[in-house]
């Protein structure tokens, strides 16, 4: 009963989500912005409840100087064409500078013609005007402009590394911490990374949406998942020492929740390779692509079962308890 006194007070002092925005006149995606970017604090009220906004956060905003101006100032988010003319550059000056990473892009979506279409902070853009203007006027020094165009595309990269440190600013738990880490890794580098199957359940079920783009759209979401995921050597190691780090901190805060009497199978020690086994006669079906298929299923059979019995249904207890 006290809980849910308490709980009514809570929600009561607070508002939910749209409501916030229209008080604040924001509309839905820059609300969606603020929140990312820590300008605009949500609370839960509830365990695995929408996040609402306190009353005291939005008397905050709104008594702060050049209310409503300010705050939609620093949610100003611009595509390429914008960004160019807001820094005096042309289109192509302004690409250069953003694939070399110059400034991180803020947020993304998918056009109908599965392209990514980028957008950045104009503040962000303002501000690396006034301390580079060499990079903004004249011809580019070859040695720099050579440097650029030979770089790889880190438009995709420094919006990682700007999403991961919003989520994790955004939260004091640390398996969430670790989850919002986890959530660059590809399947099989987490399943390598992270061996305990119930603790990378954990992880799927604190995954945070990196993106925040819904579609039913198969191929967009195909090019969301090149954007999300971690895709250089170099990256995916970096990504793979935070997540240790994230999880020896949220272990010793508490274990994964896992069934009682589970016990980890330890990870094979690395020893000599195996000597391979003499090759079976071939298959008289090979000429007819079955034979194949029978090795793919035979090949996929262990796999299946190393998996611990159960895990799915842990994993959907889990989501109920949540």
């Amino acid at each position: 009963m006290a809980v849910q006194e308490c709980r009514e007070r809570g929600t009561a002092a607070t508002v939910a989500c749209g409501t916030a925005a229209r008080e604040l006149g924001l509309r839905p995606r820059e609300f969606e912005l603020a929140v990312q970017l820590g300008h605009v604090r949500t609370v839960s009220v509830a365990p695995g409840g929408r996040p609402r906004v306190a009353r005291e956060e939005i008397e905050r905003l709104r008594s702060g100087a050049g209310f409503p101006e300010s705050l939609r100032n620093r949610l100003w988010a611009v595509g390429t064409a914008e960004a160019a003319e807001l820094m005096g550059v042309s289109p192509a000056r302004f690409a250069r500078l953003a694939r070399a990473g110059c400034f991180a892009p803020v947020r993304f979506y998918v056009n109908r013609y599965r392209a990514v279409v980028w957008h950045y902070l104009a503040a962000d853009l303002v501000e690396f005007a006034d301390t580079n203007p060499e990079l903004l006027t004249g011809r580019t020094d070859p040695a720099l402009r050579m440097e650029l165009e030979e770089r790889d595309d880190q438009r995709a990269r420094s919006w990682r590394a700007r999403r991961l440190g919003q989520l994790t600013v955004l939260t004091a738990d640390p398996w969430e911490r670790a989850a919002a880490v986890a959530a660059v890794l590809a399947p099989d580098q987490l399943a390598d990374a992270v061996p305990d199957p119930y603790e990378r359940a954990y992880l799927s079920l604190l995954r945070p949406d990196l993106a925040g783009i819904r579609t039913d759209s198969a191929a967009a979401r195909v090019v969301i998942e090149r954007v999300t995921l971690a895709v250089d050597a170099d990256e995916i190691g970096r990504h793979r020492e935070r997540l240790a780090r994230a999880l020896a901190t949220a272990r010793a805060a508490r274990s994964a929740p896992k069934p009682d009497g589970y016990v980890p199978a330890p990870r094979p020690a690395a020893g000599p390779a195996p000597v391979p086994e003499p090759e079976p006669d071939p298959d008289p079906e090979q000429g007819l692509g079955l034979g194949e298929g029978r090795e793919v299923q035979a090949a996929a059979a262990p796999v299946e079962a190393a998996a611990p019995a159960g895990l799915r249904g842990w994993l959907r207890r889990l989501r109920r308890i949540a």
